[in-house]
């Protein structure tokens, strides 16, 4: 037992602790995900804290690193300016807190592009 639980414990944590460093590029069809920005908390379907460090995006719970390399990145966003285009609607938080998901079939989706 304890010789199948150990990799088991190793494969879920490299499956949930994932970092989500984010690269901004200029074109739709180049985007993993497409993003909309909406005005309202309530609107969202993920609450984004957006953190200074690299090391301090961990797990998919809504930390992003903006990194200034694509390559370096989990996955390329693109803002769009129609909500009905969008895969992802996120709103901004101003504390780390308050970053979470509000609609789980869309972590779910997130997590399915972060697993390629």
């Amino acid at each position: 037992m304890k010789k199948w639980l150990s990799p088991f414990v190793l494969i879920f944590i490299s499956a949930t602790v994932r970092a989500q460093q984010v690269y901004e590029v200029n074109q739709e069809y180049k985007a993993d995900v497409k993003i909309f920005r909406v005005d309202q908390e309530y609107k969202a379907d993920l609450l984004v804290y957006v953190v200074d460090r690299e090391y301090k995006a961990i797990d998919n719970v809504g930390l992003w690193y903006f990194t200034d390399f694509e390559y370096k990145s989990d996955f390329t966003i693109y803002y769009v300016n129609q909500e009905y285009k969008a895969d992802l609607k996120i709103f901004f938080v101003d504390q780390e807190y308050k970053s979470t998901w509000r609609n789980n079939r869309k972590k779910i989706e997130l997590q399915m592009i972060l697993d390629e």
